[in-house]
Order: C-alpha cells, then sequence, then structure tokens
C-alpha cells in the first residue's frame, strides 16, 4: 500500500488511547546495531509486550535474534506486520521512517522514531526522558529520538539548565564506530587487524583509513558555514529539548577509532557564577548520570566503562580558566552510542508513553 503524506499521519497523533492490554511491540530495523540493542534493552527493562515483532527488510526476514532467553524471527517489513501494533520503533534510515511511519500510524500504534526524519518537525516532540520528558501527554503518538550527541549531552545540560540560566556551549565530540552502525564497527575491527599484521586496508564505509587515526565527522559539510551535517543536527536538537531557540553552540564533531561509546568535551556558560562544586552536587544528584571525577587517581569518564552501561559518565568538571568571570564551567562525558544515543532513550520514551496515569 502507499502511504500517507507525512503531514496528514501526524495528525492523527491526537487519537487512540494508551492501549491497557499488554501491548503489540513491533522494531523495525531489528537486524541492524541499533535494533539489536534496544532488542537487549527491552529484555533488560521488561517492558510489557503481549507480543514482540522484530521487523526488518525482505532479505532479512527468517533470521533469529536474541531476545532475552528466547529466539525471534524476523518478518518481513509490511503493512500488515503494523496494523495491530500498539507499539512501534523505527530503528532505520530517515527514508524508510518517512514512507512506514505514517503507515503505521494509521492503526493504533505509538511510534518512536530514531532516525532524524521528524526531528525538525515542530509538532513532533524531540525528548530525552531526563530532560524534557513532560513533553509527552495521554494523546502524543509520534516521538522523535534525538541525535546520539544530543541525547547523551542533554543528560547532564538539563539538570544545570534547571538551576542556572546556559547562556553558551562549546564541544568537541570524540565519536565512535558504532556511530556508523555495525559496518563502521566492523570496518574498525578489521582494519585494526589489518594494521597491526602490517597490511593495507581499504576503507569502504569510512573516508579516511580507520584504525590508529581519527577525522572529521564524516557528515557533509556545509560550504557556506563549513560545518557538517553531524554538527548542525547538534546545535539543532539541544537547542529544541533544552527548549532555548537561540542558544548559541560551538561543536566540533570528530571520528575516532572506538568501537562504541561517544565522549565530549564540554564547556558551558552559565547567566552567573557558578562553582565546580556546585556542579558536581547538581549533577551527582541528576537521573541518568553518574559522576566519575577522581582527580588523585586521575580517573575520569572513558568510553571503555562507559560502553554497555545505561548512565552517561561525567567527571573532569572544573572551572574554565579561559573565563576569568568565573561563568564557565568545564566537562567531559562518555555515553554509550546505542544505549542512551539510541536504543535506551527510545526504550525510556515508550515507558513514559505507556505509564499509567
Amino acid at each position: 500500500m502507499n502511504a500517507p503524506n507525512a503531514d496528514a499521519a501526524i495528525s492523527l497523533r491526537q487519537s487512540h488511547p494508551v492501549p491497557q492490554r499488554s501491548p503489540v511491540v513491533a522494531v523495525v530495523g531489528a537486524t541492524g546495531a541499533v535494533g539489536q540493542e534496544l532488542l537487549t534493552c527491552l529484555a533488560q527493562r521488561s517492558l510489557p509486550a503481549g507480543c514482540l515483532r522484530p521487523l526488518a527488510s525482505a532479505r532479512s526476514a527468517g533470521q533469529t535474534l536474541r531476545y532475552g532467553d528466547s529466539d525471534l524471527t524476523v518478518a518481513a517489513l509490511s503493512s500488515e506486520a503494523l496494523e495491530d501494533a500498539d507499539l512501534v520503533y523505527f530503528c532505520t534510515g530517515s527514508d524508510v521512517s518517512r514512507h512506514w511511519v505514517p503507515v503505521a500510524l494509521q492503526g493504533r500504534a505509538r511510534v518512536v522514531d530514531l532516525s532524524s526524519a521528524f526531528r525538525q518537525d515542530q509538532t513532533v516532540p524531540l525528548v530525552v526522558p531526563e530532560a524534557n520528558g513532560a513533553v509527552l501527554t495521554e494523546g502524543t503518538r509520534l516521538v522523535a529520538n534525538p541525535n546520539c550527541v544530543a541525547a547523551i549531552a542533554a543528560v547532564a545540560l538539563a539538570p544545570l539548565q534547571r538551576c542556572w540560566s546556559i547562556t553558551r556551549l562549546s564541544m568537541a565530540t570524540y565519536q565512535s564506530a558504532s556511530g556508523a552502525g555495525a559496518a563502521g564497527m566492523q570496518e574498525l575491527r578489521e582494519a585494526t587487524e589489518a594494521a597491526l599484521a602490517g597490511q593495507a586496508h581499504t576503507p569502504r564505509v569510512m573516508p579516511h583509513p580507520y584504525a590508529f587515526n581519527l577525522f572529521s565527522h564524516n557528515a557533509a559539510v556545509d560550504p557556506e558555514t563549513g560545518y557538517n551535517g553531524e554538527e548542525h543536527k547538534v546545535i539543532d536538537e539541544l537547542r529544541r529539548i533544552l527548549g532555548v531557540a537561540r542558544l548559541p553552540i560551538g561543536v566540533t564533531c570528530v571520528r575516532v577509532p572506538v568501537l562504541r561509546a561517544h565522549s565530549i568535551a564540554l564547556t558551558v556558560r552559565f547567566d552567573s557564577h557558578v562553582t565546580p562544586a556546585q556542579v558536581r552536587a547538581r549533577l551527582s544528584d541528576a537521573p541518568g548520570l553518574r559522576v566519575v571525577d577522581d582527580r588523585d587517581a586521575n580517573h575520569f569518564p572513558m568510553p571503555s566503562e562507559a560502553t554497555a552501561q545505561d548512565p552517561v559518565l561525567v567527571g573532569r568538571i572544573r572551572s574554565d580558566l579561559g573565563d576569568p568571570s568565573g561563568r564557565s564551567i568545564a566537562l567531559f562525558l562518555c555515553g554509550d552510542q546505542l544505549r542512551k544515543g539510541a536504543a535506551l532513550n527510545a526504550v525510556q520514551i515508550a515507558e513514559t508513553l505507556l505509564a499509567p496515569a
């Protein structure tokens, strides 16, 4: 069947109350890196599901995927596979989401879309539950899951924004192979093995050699601004999540040879003097964060310790010596791109949507 246009589909999201029975849950793109991580999160968090339906392209139909102690058989994505679903996750590219999200919304489903397709649609909530989960209502039917860097950063920024008004952000990201999906992770493995063996390796997924190297994020660069697509996403989406439409944000996104978990060097400028002790105390009490800030042991957030973990790690909390006004604080964050940067955040959105009133 042909998908309705996106505007018509989005208007449907104000009807259909939350089902009172155990929901039928579909995961579109279940065979990809994010889709498989989402299945892991669902199994670990025990979100009620009368039926869990992994969906993918026709060429992936028939594969089996692990879900807790069970194996699930992947079915081909189709209108019929979506029509009785109560909750649908789209772990897909934006083109697939634009076509199939409206199909899912024709039924009774609530949809959490992990692509970029609807993130800048002002009628669709863009949500990190710890930051702005209150925007979700009983009538919400379509929710956009943010860019991975924006999601990880927002967990730390939102509690600070509630205490002190943020007036500027400066960021440098160190983004892992998992941001390029399973293919990117495999390329890093192969390139590293080849480099250690003294062999040449021709990159297929990344534009440059990946082993023992780093390079500007591989999103296309805007010739006018000099910023790449990933950097524009971070700026636009953080402004939406934090609710500050014109917040000045400078960001440089870099791809690094780390398998999974993104890192962020972040400097936050506030409208008043703030001490590192105040920031540390605020972040220690905030949901979704774990403070790792041991100066004596020189132990701060690392991707290896953030991998496969739910909390975002935050540390290196210190005054920015480049700002004599005392209004700027520097931080370092690490968060698992496949979990809080994608799958976990999507599951938390669904938990908020389906929570009893």
